[in-house]
């Protein structure tokens, strides 16, 4: 009998290396065809470990043109970059040749997938508490507690046949599966325990006469079963919430619009809009489609897009944005981008890629997966052979069990899934506050950066000129405010403006412009109530023969701060000098002081002058700064610093291009659809400058958490496997050990989904 015992382990350890190794030899990655690759994305099934992901990807990339695969455990999908030539057909029947099923990923059908996640979930839950039911009462009479009766063994085969058969069914269905593909799972360690338990009991049962009548190992079988079970249910439930982000955001989808077509309001499916359409958005409803505001005015809740709570004020002109919830007015808006070309749907887009991109730092787990596997076979085998040997001399049942330990223990679930959560999760919660992260490489990028570097304009000021002061003669403010805002009115220079609002703010009246003409580069003139009014640059007014009446020395005041004087003549005489200056974000110098204070050093870099550059850095705490610069000029100086150590470039992702490119992290200020998604690895739709210091610390919390399920997964395995081999760890054990570290994996990866931004 212990012949047979002794032959069936080593057949089935035996079965297991031909699994690994077994087959044709690896084939050469392809090289990359000079055509430009595209990504085609896949929805993969099947997965458990991190095994499983290492065999999708070789198996993706033995195809002819594939130039890149990138599976991914937590979302179970694979983005690959091939040649135009391979077709999607490729793609599935190479995942489906490695023993798992694959199908062209519908980035339209997320609700379906949603509702298939939640399928899979009930069908766990119910296979656990259906064989706790029979495994509960098997386990007790097995415990061999004083004053309860011994099962007999013909009763602990009715309580672990449907265990077993019905609800531990699926793990030998993968099984036959990966035996017709030649590939190994968790599925089959699991089969080949359990069912090497059962067998060898059932055996014991009916045939004792022929196999002795040794003890049973029924509760072992079902015990194992039932624990991983339980699992794998709780990992889906919580893998389930990975997915919130994306789910949130697309809820904020309408399902219809109210078109206006020949002077008629109709209700319509989203899907029917068509760019150019007039839509009719009333109060409480959510903006169907992005849009340019034809009639109306209202206060729109972006919340969704930026992050920001207050509402923003919109009236005609202004754009608005799919998801976005209109609060107050009714408004009519014309199409501009519907369907997948919705600020919206490139969000939903972006974020999902990222989520499932690969961060570099799971480069380490997937190098100790590929020798991971191999190194435990021969552990389980040298665990088989020493109990058989010397331990338990011709013991082959109390050999196997431990075998079958070390084995179940030994699965790299938890390793394959320490990186990919805590990506999923923190991208995640990183769109919720309004920072959209290009891919796993930008985040764990950001979570090292050394120094941080600042575009002035549009960065760290609001990047609209404003009237920040003012010096009049007499006294006489309203009149030559009056004055000035009527003539400016007519032009459409920036400073101009800003003269205009600071007029407006002070409910000065306009009046009608006669003979109105502008200087390039130099001021406006026109006649106002049968004055002659100019207004412009000290030497303008200068050439047109204007007297000062004392406000020079202002001028110069306002120059030396680093504004730009503007001076108002009416008649011939100086009445006023305006200081203009591009005023710094409210929140600018709050969020370099938090930048400090992480130990991040701040530069500054612009292309205004020293003077300005200066005052402005002063006003919000900067000391490194560099005026005057060219593009190449600030491209040179991140490369300098990025020599040094991590730096990420803050621009508008348009201007600032070159160094936002050279930076290790390229962060754009963002509003709305204006933002540079396509080129960006951050993008910060609020565009609020505390998205600099609020998207490091995410980065650095999700790093940290990475961190944490890489140490608790090699801990885990690491102290786990000499256990079971030393026989303290029995497979039961061993199996509610393996499906506990996955599930505590995740939970401390979804605790990002609680994080907090701190500001003062």
């Amino acid at each position: 009998m212990q012949s047979i015992v002794v032959a069936a382990g080593a057949s089935l350890i035996a079965l297991i290396y031909w699994f690994f190794f077994g087959g044709k030899a690896r084939s050469e990655r392809p090289r990359a065809s000079s055509e430009v690759a595209r990504e085609i994305a896949l929805d993969i099934r099947g997965m458990t470990c991190a095994a499983c992901v290492a065999r999708v990807e070789k198996g993706l990339s033995r195809v002819p043109g594939v130039v890149a695969a990138n599976v991914n455990l937590a979302t179970e999908t694979a983005s690959v970059q091939v040649d135009p030539s391979v077709s999607s057909g490729q793609l599935t029947r190479a995942v489906e040749k490695v023993g798992y099923e694959a199908s062209l990923q519908d980035r339209r059908r997320v609700e379906d997938k949603s509702e298939e996640r939640a399928r899979e979930i009930r069908t766990l839950g119910w296979k656990f508490w259906g064989s706790a039911i029979f495994t509960v009462p098997l386990l007790i009479f097995a415990m061999h507690i004083p004053g309860v009766p011994m099962l007999g063994h013909a009763i602990q085969f009715a309580l672990a046949t449907p265990v077993v058969i019905v609800f531990g069914a699926h793990f030998f269905v993968h099984t036959a599966r990966a035996l017709r593909y030649r590939s190994a799972d968790m599925n089959v360690l699991i089969a080949l325990g359990t069912g090497a338990a059962y067998g060898y009991s059932t055996a014991i049962t009916f045939l004792p006469h022929t196999f002795g009548h040794s003890g049973v190992y029924f509760e072992v079988a079902a015990a194992i079963i039932t624990l991983i079970l339980m699992g794998r249910w709780l990992e889906a439930r919580a893998r389930g919430r990975t997915g919130d982000a994306i789910r949130r955001l697309l809820s904020y989808q309408a399902k219809t619009a109210t078109v206006i077509r020949d002077g008629q309001e109709q209700d319509v499916d989203i899907e029917s809009v068509r760019v150019g359409d007039v839509l009719l958005v009333r109060p409480g409803e959510r903006i169907p489609v992005d849009g340019t505001i034809v009639s109306g005015e209202s206060s729109i809740d972006e919340a969704m897009l930026t992050g920001e709570s207050i509402p923003v004020d919109k009236g005609v002109g202004d754009k608005v944005y799919a998801g976005t919830l209109n609060q107050f007015g009714s408004i009519q808006f014309a199409a501009t981008g519907v369907g997948e070309q919705t600020t919206l749907s490139r969000i939903v887009d972006l974020v999902r890629r990222a989520q499932g991109s690969r961060a570099p730092i799971q480069t380490l787990a997937d190098k100790i997966t590929s020798i991971f596997v191999p190194s435990v076979l021969m552990v389980a085998v040298a665990t088989f052979a020493v109990w058989l040997a010397f331990v338990a001399p011709g013991d082959g049942v109390m050999a196997m069990m431990h075998a079958v330990a070390v084995l179940i223990i030994a699965c790299p679930c938890a390793l394959g899934l320490a990186t990919p959560t805590a990506v999923m999760v923190g991208i995640g919660r990183a769109a919720q506050l309004g920072i959209l992260v290009r891919d796993a490489e930008a985040m764990q990028k950001l979570a090292s950066v050394r120094a941080v570097v600042l575009d002035k304009t549009g960065t760290v000021t609001a990047g609209r000129p404003e009237v920040v002061d003012a010096a009049f003669e007499d006294g006489a403010v309203d009149e030559v405010l009056s004055y000035a805002a009527s003539v400016e009115s007519r032009s459409e220079h920036p400073l101009a403006k800003a003269i205009v609002r600071y007029a407006e703010e002070r409910a000065s009246r306009t009046h009608e412009v006669e003979a109105f003409a502008a200087t390039s580069g130099r001021g406006v003139s026109g006649r106002v109530k049968d004055k002659d009014v100019a207004i412009g640059t000290t030497a303008f007014l200068e050439s047109l023969g204007a007297s000062s009446n004392g406000l020079a020395e202002r001028a110069v005041a306002f120059a030396n701060e680093g504004k730009t004087s503007i001076g108002v003549a009416i008649d011939g005489s100086v009445r006023a000098v305006f200081a203009i200056a591009d005023t710094t974000r409210p929140e600018s110098k709050s969020a370099v002081e938090r930048l400090t204070q992480a130990g991040i050093e701040v530069w500054m870099i612009t292309g205004d002058n020293k003077a300005t550059a200066e005052s402005i850095a002063k006003e919000v705490g900067i000391r490194n700064v560099v005026a005057e610069a060219l593009p190449e000029d600030k491209e040179r100086i991140v490369a300098q610093l990025s020599a040094q150590g991590g730096v990420a470039m803050v621009g508008d992702g348009i201007n600032d291009a070159p160094a936002l490119a050279r930076a290790d992290v390229g962060i754009a200020m963002g509003g709305g659809a204006d933002v540079a998604m396509e080129t960006a690895d951050i993008t910060l739709m609020r565009g609020d400058l505390h998205g600099v210091p609020d998207a490091i610390a995410l980065s650095r919390a999700a790093m940290r958490k990475i961190r944490q399920n890489l140490f608790f997964a090699f801990v885990y395995n690491t102290l786990g496997i000499p256990l079971a081999a030393a026989g303290v760890l029995s497979p039961i054990v061993a199996s509610a050990a393996m499906a506990l570290s996955s599930v505590s994996v995740v939970t401390n990866a979804l605790t990002l989904r609680s994080f907090k931004p701190t500001r003062d």
